[in-house]
């Protein structure tokens, strides 16, 4: 697409690849370009560089924007301490990541504020998620749980402090903050009308594999660094399917797999976590004897503070911090994790954006390399379908669902598709029916049938007979779902969810739904010329068998794609 005019938001723009993506998407001449970092001072250093740099544009072309968009808004500016420290904001991040999607946990998100204020077409994601969420540790925090429970079940702990080192477990959990991002990232540029999402990904190990070196005092490979991996993977296949989406803007994904160098070689003082490396000394007098134990840490007291900071050439990496000579040396010798630099990364992310193709994008890799559906396949489904309407003629069956496909959706519209089909046989019969009698004659026949009736509540789908009160149950039941709590509070509005998710509704309203569907696919098929016989029609006349009977497939298949909008959009 052409970058020209267009609003272009770069998040993790302070950082080594968002400086190098913003300096180079300036020469395309956007509208305006919001630089979004962590922290306020990276945000607003990065700008006053970017104005010195570009005197030509307007200072409102460069927009700063910080804060953390993992969180809701009101968390945005605050450490990950502070807000686990809290146990009031604590259990609002874990519901906010483990709970159901409302429109409150979305409205109320930094990423969904961010992007809803200046609504960008571009999007250009530099932020180390799989850093950012596999480096939260959860093999620590799980170790934290477990020492808690262990000191409880030894009596040297409290039943009530163990609460806090699980609430923490939950709130690491790595998946699900995850998925939780990207529907939130999807449902935010879906709303807003972002055309374009490219993000510059992790292979997490630098591009080597589970030999790497490069740990941090852990086994080798690391758990934490295969983690970050991991991470990196998932997160590619749920943008690979984001790009699979019919109204999700165009998706891309650079992954590097190399160390990403440089952004300044200087001398200066040494931070680590963006801290100064304060020198102590411990005199050879001083020196610890290896003696039965040893503490890991201890006091500041036993040592010599020296009142100066760690002074020395470094090269600085950005995200990946500073490197001294020798350490860069080792990393960039050839047969070790080499570099590649961020303005190379910044002409292919610019590229890519433009319409070309450099051959490293990600998901577009993964369409080509993914084993789509095939003609054979499609060549034999009609054979597959008529064996197995040859066995239900012969066992005396009809094999509507079983609720292993899922979601329980499907069950509900198949079995209500079924009971239209056995009370008024075809769609051109449904259709001349007033809803009542339809509501009536299919409430007979769950009364009346029992074998059909316990088909559907055995497998966990409920029938809400034509009161909207009386329901026919099972065991269990698919929906609501089970979260924890085996008790839920029945409310109308409740009552209608429900129904529509994953119950066998022979209310009227629900009847005047399906004759309406119904009368939708005929004037469907009555707006296809009769003289048009080529192939640009799949659900004609003879798809519906002229009307005449009911397919409870079919019909599925068209309401998930019209209604759900769950179409496939890559074949």
């Amino acid at each position: 697409m052409d970058i020209k005019g267009k609003s272009v938001l770069i998040l993790g723009a302070w950082g080594l690849v968002g400086s190098a993506v913003t300096r180079r998407i300036v020469q395309e001449k956007p509208r305006n370009i919001i630089v979004a970092s962590l922290k306020q001072w990276e945000a607003e250093e990065a700008v006053e560089k970017l104005r010195k740099e570009f005197p030509e544009f307007d200072r409102n072309f460069f927009i700063p924007w910080w804060g953390n968009i993992f969180v809701r808004d009101e968390f945005k500016d605050m450490s990950r301490e502070e807000i686990l420290s809290n146990p009031e904001y604590r259990r609002t991040l874990i519901n906010d990541i483990l709970g159901e999607l409302t429109d409150e946990i979305l409205k109320q998100s930094a990423l969904y504020k961010l992007l809803n204020r200046f609504s960008p077409e571009i999007v250009i994601d530099c932020i180390n998620t799989a850093t950012a969420i596999a480096y939260q540790d959860i093999f620590t925090s799980a170790l934290e749980v477990l020492h808690s429970i262990d000191r409880f079940k030894t009596g040297d702990g409290e039943k009530e402090n163990i609460i806090e080192p699980v609430e923490r477990l939950l709130a690491t959990l790595y998946i699900p903050q995850l998925i939780r991002h990207v529907q939130i990232l999807y449902r935010s540029m879906q709303e807003v009308g972002t055309k374009i999402y490219v993000k510059i990904g992790t292979s997490g190990t630098g591009g080597m594999g589970l030999n790497i070196p490069y740990t941090h005092s852990e086994e080798r490979p690391s758990k934490v660094l295969l983690s970050k991996s991991a991470v990196a993977g998932a997160h590619t296949l749920l943008l690979f399917l984001m790009g699979r989406t019919p109204d999700a803007p165009i998706t891309k994904e650079i992954k590097p797999t190399a160390a990403i160098a440089w952004k300044k070689i200087g001398y200066g003082e040494i931070k680590r976590f963006g801290k100064p490396v304060e020198l102590i000394d411990c005199p050879p007098e001083k020196a610890f004897k290896l003696n039965g134990t040893i503490e890991l840490r201890i006091t500041e007291d036993n040592f010599e503070k020296l009142n100066e900071t760690l002074k020395s050439v470094f090269i600085d990496t950005g995200e990946n911090g500073l490197f001294s000579r020798a350490e860069f040396e080792t990393l960039s010798t050839p047969g070790q994790m080499e570099y590649v630099t961020p303005e190379e990364i910044a002409e292919t992310v610019i590229f890519e954006i433009k319409g070309g193709n450099t051959g490293h994008d990600i998901i577009n890799a993964l369409d080509h390399a993914t084993l789509e559906p095939t003609y054979r396949a499609g060549f034999l489904t009609e054979s597959a379908l008529k064996r197995m309407r040859e066995l239900e003629k012969q066992y005396g069956v009809e094999s509507i669902a079983f609720e292993l496909l899922g979601p329980p959706r499907l069950s509900k519209l198949l079995y209500e598709a079924h009971l239209l089909k056995l009370a008024f046989e075809s769609m051109e019969n449904v259709i001349k029916q007033d809803p009542k009698v339809m509501s009536q004659r299919c409430a007979e026949i769950i009364k009346s049938n029992k074998k059909l009736r316990a088909q559907i509540i055995s497998i966990g789908i409920p029938i809400l007979m034509p009161d909207g009160e009386t329901l026919i149950r099972g065991y269990e039941v698919k929906i609501p779902p089970y979260r924890g709590e085996n008790t839920v509070k029945v409310t109308r509005e409740k009552i209608n969810q429900w129904a529509y998710d994953g119950w066998v509704d022979l209310r009227v309203e629900n009847m005047e739904i399906w004759k309406k569907r119904f009368q939708q696919i005929m004037n469907e098929v009555e707006a296809i010329p009769q003289e048009d016989t080529s192939s640009r029609f799949v659900r004609t006349k003879e798809y519906w068998e002229d009307f005449k009977t009911i397919n409870e497939g079919k019909l599925a298949g068209w309401i998930l794609d019209r209604e759900e909008h769950g179409m496939r959009m890559k074949s």
